[in-house]
């Protein structure tokens, strides 16, 4: 599959390149420029899943946030996810290498959904745009939504 994406690809850029060389090149400097911006974050989700791959041994990551670790370990992946400032492009992949790593579906769809919908960190940036009672009932809906879309995986996978 990542073969005929690749082929597709260069299909198209050398469409693109018949129809304006000039636009194509332009294409192509912006869209390096776009890499050039996104790399070092993209150096980021290396170091993250490589220090946590690291640090945390298959058996302790299935411990904490393996099928088996119920529902304390889909608390514990949402306070993280909840706590947690890191574009979705880093968590994806960190989501992906935890679940090789033996964590459960349930509790990965809980860290991510938080990850995504919950900002703790930003919650004071929040309230400064749409008040205390506004901002604080829009985190705890998204926190609830999260367990709940976590639980609804859970039984899906």
């Amino acid at each position: 599959m990542t073969i005929a994406l690749y082929i597709f690809a260069a299909a198209s850029l050398a469409v693109s390149a018949m129809k304006s060389r000039e636009k194509t090149i332009l294409a192509l400097k912006k869209a390096w420029k776009a890499f050039e911006n996104i790399l070092p974050q993209f150096f980021s989700i290396l170091i993250i899943i490589g220090i946590m791959l690291a640090t945390f041994t298959p058996r302790q990551i299935s411990g904490l946030l393996g099928q088996e670790s119920g529902f304390t370990g889909l608390l514990i992946a949402a306070m993280i996810g909840s706590i947690t400032l890191i574009p979705g492009f880093v968590a994806f992949p960190l989501a992906a290498a935890l679940l090789q790593s033996g964590a459960g579906y349930m509790q990965i769809a809980a860290f991510v959904s938080t990850l995504m919908m919950v900002g703790i960190v930003t919650l004071p940036l929040e309230i400064g745009y749409f008040g205390k009672k506004a901002a604080i009932a829009r985190n705890a809906a998204a926190f609830f939504f999260s367990l709940a879309l976590a639980l609804v995986m859970g039984v899906a996978m």
